[in-house]
């Protein structure tokens, strides 16, 4: 079977993805309901011999079936379509005209999935197997993805997907691909604790049970805790991210102390550890001054973790069709966390970034993603759509 050069039909339809993609970054919305970009993404999937269904269960998700003319199995791509809680401050002249921001670069995956189902269904007739285009609402914290498969996502061609792709773009050099077998991205867990003491008068801690020095004795525990823990070939981070005492004057010990940090793992091995270490450490302190403490672990995401024989496939793919130079291996994880990875949970895939800062910007200094002045280049667009269809198409032929 020859493949089509997507590459080639990727230029055609380029300025058309532009101009969505700055129509959408022009106006972001948040979490699962997300009405506007919805309809854009209908809008432009409008004309295509998809099989379209919309959310039901408080998320306005996006599923587009193409069916190809061939017999094959079925392959999932992936694009997130919700923005930020931030003021826009890069001064572009599509900036946002609200109060979120697409400064995760959303809008270029919502763009380039629409491409990619342009590209795809213009060789419908070569096209082996079916393609479900997932366009998901809600990925910055609020599981969209596991919402998606709870609806039926994964079912939505018939039989289940035997590989799953997304891309993200990222700041770094124009164009080039990068990924990993194995952990891509970090799993996401929140901790929230509250030291329960007795307050009082700032003057007479004798008489109170002063729950601030040991929240700060936890703080620096629970370092101590990650440090010594965890092989350093499988990191976890944490990160006490707020403490507060609800304290309203100078001269007041407060009744409680509340402490909340983020906590990233790479292995259900030490998330286990976590799990029950925590609640150890932190009620253990608590105790040792005469206090208890209410201790909340919230695993968020799981770890983002790469098959190796389809991240193979995608480097294969990828360098094929932009050159290996262009098609690479990231050297570890990003501690960073990604909710695609309740997908790839139940399906094998490949999770890539496509480095995309504009050429005139520092590398070295570059805004990072979830800034306000972060600035992502929209001709990657093209290779982009290219290169989820190259993938989608290889895999399928596969069977």
């Amino acid at each position: 079977m020859t493949t089509p050069d997507f590459v080639a039909d990727a230029r055609e339809i380029l300025p058309e993805l532009v101009a969505l993609r700055r129509s959408l970054h022009a106006d972001p919305e948040l979490g699962l309901e997300i009405p506007r970009t919805q309809r854009q993404v209908l809008d432009a999937l409008e004309g295509l011999p998809l099989e379209i269904t919309t959310g039901a269960n408080s998320t306005t998700s996006v599923v587009a079936v193409l069916r190809g003319a061939l017999p094959g199995p079925v392959v999932l791509l992936r694009g997130d379509m919700d923005g930020l809680p931030i003021k826009e401050e890069t001064g572009l002249d599509f900036a946002s005209t609200n109060d979120a921001m697409h400064a995760c670069g959303h809008d270029l995956h919502t763009a380039g999935l629409v491409g990619a189902a342009k590209l795809l269904s213009k060789h419908q007739d070569t096209l082996a197997g079916s393609v479900i285009f997932m366009f998901q609402p809600g990925e910055e914290g609020h599981g969209g993805a596991k919402v998606m498969i709870d609806e039926g996502l994964l079912e939505a061609a018939g039989d289940r997907p035997v590989g799953a792709y997304a891309i993200h773009v990222a700041p770094g050099p124009k164009g080039f691909f990068a990924t990993r077998s194995g952990a891509a991205a970090a799993g996401s867990n929140q901790l929230r604790v509250t030291v329960n003491g007795r307050g009082g008068h700032g003057s007479q801690p004798h008489q109170t049970l002063d729950p601030v020095p040991v929240a700060a004795e936890i703080v620096l525990a629970l370092q101590s805790f990650v440090t010594r823990s965890f092989d350093a070939f499988d990191p976890v981070v944490l990160s006490v991210t707020q403490l507060d005492t609800g304290a309203g004057a100078i001269n007041v010990i407060p009744e409680k102390a509340h402490l909340a940090a983020t906590v990233r793992t790479m292995s259900q091995a030490s998330l286990a550890i976590l799990q029950e270490g925590l609640p150890r450490l932190v009620k253990g302190i608590a105790s040792a001054h005469g206090m208890d403490a209410d201790v909340d672990f919230k695993v968020m995401y799981p770890a983002t973790v790469n098959d190796p024989a389809e991240t193979e496939l995608v480097l294969k793919t990828l360098g094929s069709a932009f050159g290996s130079k262009r098609a690479q291996e990231m050297p570890s994880p990003i501690m960073g966390s990604e909710d695609f990875a309740f997908v790839l949970d139940e399906v094998p895939g490949t999770f890539m970034a496509l480095m995309a800062s504009p050429p005139e910007i520092d590398l070295a200094t570059a805004e990072w993603n979830h800034s306000p002045r972060v600035l992502f280049d929209d001709a990657v667009l093209g290779d982009q759509a290219a290169a989820l269809a190259h993938i989608a198409f290889a895999r399928t032929a596969k069977g």
